[in-house]
């Protein structure tokens, strides 16, 4: 018989809460769920995917997040400029894909636009390469990448918005995530440590 779906436990640490969810251990594991925080967030609208993993308890880091659309259009104004760059970034532990967007207070040159572009690509660069992958993503959610970029960027030209559309990874799994255990490295079998005692033993007596 299949085992009886119920509400499992699911532990979120990077919004320090849990959540319940309906099914089994083993259905959930590698399973994704979608969470609104636009709330937690106080009116910034923003989507964070998370993935669950099966780890003794039922644990579930993120994935992505992102700017929903209604929120960045509902930004945009008309007599502006919006400067947009989706690339990859390796962190500490793994790479992961990041896309900065950012609107000016006027309308503003392509060479402004492009010296922007580049500007927060560089910074982001450096300051993802010294952060692991979970604390990125809180550092995002808490504001302080953003804080990191904005007055820097602001010495170019101005700026009425700086966010991080989206950030998200495909190498989840080899992330250091607090609560997953690594796999340890496979230690000798006690017939092989025997046969090394024999060997060793041998080579005295000759």
């Amino acid at each position: 018989m299949a085992a009886r779906k119920k509400f499992q436990q699911i532990e979120i640490p990077i919004l320090d809460e849990t959540i319940q969810v309906l099914g089994t251990p083993e259905s959930l594991d590698k399973k994704t769920i979608k969470l609104d925080l636009t709330r937690k967030l106080k009116g910034k609208s923003l989507e964070i995917i998370l993935k669950i993993f099966n780890n003794e308890a039922l644990i579930a880091h993120p994935k992505k997040l992102h700017l929903m659309k209604f929120y960045v259009k509902r930004m945009m104004r008309k007599r502006a400029s919006y400067v947009e760059d989706s690339f990859q970034a390796q962190c500490k532990d793994i790479r992961a894909t990041i896309k900065p967007f950012l609107i000016t207070r006027k309308k503003v040159s392509r060479a402004i636009k492009n010296h922007l572009r580049k500007e927060a690509r560089n910074i982001l660069l450096n300051y993802l390469k010294e952060k692991e992958y979970f604390n990125v993503c809180s550092e995002i959610l808490s504001g302080e990448v953003q804080k990191a970029l904005l007055p820097k960027l602001k010495k170019i030209y101005p700026l009425s918005l700086c966010e991080i559309r989206v950030f998200e990874t495909k190498e989840l799994e080899k992330a250091e995530l607090p609560g997953l255990a690594k796999k340890s490295k496979e230690t000798p079998s006690k017939k092989t440590k025997k046969k090394k005692e024999v060997k060793e033993t041998k080579e005295k007596n000759d």
